[in-house]
């Protein structure tokens, strides 16, 4: 009776094991090019109120990034526009998702870690994309005088109520499978958003946005000068550092490029 009792219970554990491994989704993680890079040039004025990273030169790339989760995709920030001077993208969003046979009303979510121009220039292209971006940041872009520095032509459709919008205030589970989360991290723009990503084979990955924009920034606790609220990017960084350790995740630090090689070449995807 015991061992009728025991090969049920294991037939009923693996039974489980199969229907999870089933309705895991397949996802993978890819890093798109989004702008130009300018040469290195130095960091310290305007990465560090403090003036912490003295000679301290660096090349800043652009990237952004595509997440698929089943049959559903996100693109994670938008890069420069393809007209932006000296540092436009050799190839836009659009034609790059082409080689894998994507188009853009495929794109399920545009979300954007902020309202500078480096990272929502080509939203545009998405416009039967539902928009993600941080309430704060929709409220600045949508105000009757939007801030130095917040870039609102790109969002153009969903301003006008043309196109899905939605504000997030705090966190939010992309899917609803805790496998991509938006998370809350004000600071750098009042609705900063960085991304977690955890994916079945290399694990979780934090996606910076531009809660630091290189190595020394994230390791130091650097804060821009042209940040919106030093407290708010302290509390951040923070906050995404006891994330990162309780989740193993490797950090990209989307503006690094000693960063870049945490992620297959695209068109090849981290799975």
């Amino acid at each position: 009776m015991q061992r009728t009792l025991l090969l049920a219970g294991l037939c009923a554990a693996a039974l489980v094991a199969q229907q999870a491994l089933a309705q895991a989704p397949d996802m993978s993680l890819a890093r798109l090019d989004c702008g130009t890079p300018n040469p290195p040039t130095a960091v310290n004025q305007r990465f560090s109120d403090t003036y912490a990273y003295g000679d301290l030169k660096l090349q800043l790339i652009y990237s952004c990034y595509l997440i698929k989760h089943g049959d559903d995709y996100l693109l994670w920030d938008a890069g420069h526009a393809m007209t932006t001077p000296n540092v436009a993208p050799k190839v836009s969003l659009v034609d790059q998702l082409a080689q894998i046979n994507l188009k853009p009303e495929q794109i399920k979510y545009v979300g954007i870690s902020h309202y500078h121009g480096d990272h929502v220039g080509q939203a545009g292209s998405f416009p039967k994309s539902t928009l993600l971006i941080g309430k704060g940041d929709w409220d600045a872009l949508t105000s009757p005088k939007p801030p130095e520095g917040a870039v609102s032509a790109p969002f153009a459709n969903w301003i006008k109520g043309e196109g899905k919008v939605e504000a997030v205030p705090l966190d939010k589970d992309v899917f609803g499978d805790g496998s991509v989360i938006m998370l809350y991290t004000p600071g750098h723009t009042p609705g900063h958003h960085s991304l977690l990503v955890k994916l079945p084979q290399m694990g979780a990955v934090l996606i910076s946005g531009d809660l630091a924009h290189f190595r020394e920034n994230y390791e130091t606790n650097g804060v821009p000068t042209f940040n919106t609220d030093r407290a708010q990017t302290l509390a951040s960084l923070d906050r995404v550092k006891k994330i990162v350790a309780g989740a193993k995740a490797t950090v990209i630090i989307q503006h690094d490029p000693r960063d870049l090689d945490k992620l297959p070449v695209f068109p090849a995807s981290a799975k």
